[in-house]
């Protein structure tokens, strides 16, 4: 059985560079190979085609990259 999400939660590349500040959706995959840590598609149809994130997780991950450094 595939994992269960809220499809209120799924968000695209668009809506994921809106979080990260990123001035285009294709920075997206720029972020995911630089960073080894940001959460991956939770619904992935292969190269080139619909890639879908979290929005839960998108924010909780950014907001932990942007968090100061105690």
């Amino acid at each position: 059985m595939g994992r269960l999400v809220d499809v209120d939660d799924l968000i695209d590349a668009n809506e994921v560079a809106a979080i990260l500040g990123l001035s285009r959706a294709g920075a997206v995959s720029v972020y995911q190979s630089r960073y080894l840590d940001m959460p991956r598609p939770v619904y992935e149809r292969g190269p080139s085609r619909a890639k879908l994130w979290l929005r839960s997780e998108m924010t909780d991950w950014h907001q932990q990259r942007s968090a100061p450094n105690d």
